[in-house]
Order: C-alpha cells, then sequence, then structure tokens
C-alpha cells in the first residue's frame, strides 16, 4: 500500500517593485517645500536686493538636481516588497 501525501501548500510568492511611488517620500515633500520656499523669498525680496528671479531659478534648478538625484540612489539599492497574491486578489475585487 503506497501511503502519497495530495495536500498542497500554497504560499504567496514574494515579488518587488524597484522602489515605493515617489509620492510617498519625504523627499518629494522636502523638494516641493523648498522651491515654494525659494519662489516665496524671490516674490518678497526687493529690486535693491542681489536676490532676483534669475537667481531663484537657478537656486530651484539646484533643488531639481539633488531632487533626481536622491531619487537615483534611492532607486538603484531599495525594493518594496509585496504578495503577489494579494495583489492578485485586489485586482480582481475591482
Amino acid at each position: 500500500m503506497s501511503n502519497t501525501d495530495t495536500r498542497t501548500h500554497t504560499t504567496a510568492r514574494r515579488v518587488s517593485t524597484e522602489t515605493k511611488a515617489s509620492f510617498k517620500t519625504t523627499e518629494l515633500i522636502a523638494f516641493v517645500v523648498a522651491v515654494i520656499g525659494v519662489l516665496i523669498a524671490s516674490a518678497m525680496a526687493d529690486e535693491a536686493s542681489d536676490f532676483g528671479t534669475q537667481e531663484a531659478w537657478f537656486f530651484i534648478s539646484l533643488l531639481t538636481i539633488g531632487y533626481m538625484v536622491s531619487r537615483g540612489l534611492a532607486k538603484s539599492g531599495s525594493r518594496d516588497f509585496y504578495d503577489a497574491d494579494a495583489a492578485a486578489r485586489t485586482h480582481d475585487d475591482r
């Protein structure tokens, strides 16, 4: 007599995306706040000061470069894990 076990064990497959969405990060919030701060400072500066529109956009360009570099570094070494079965169930429920 052969004793075969017909039970199957299914486990959720662990998959990942490259990194979490950018709107979920504090980097985006810090970037937006810094850009707004530069624009407000530029608008409030009087004409006799050395801080004008050209300097404001230069600083915003530097902030943008810094933000892109930080996102690139974040994407290069992190993963956002999720269960494939849970994602499939969520997708099927729609």
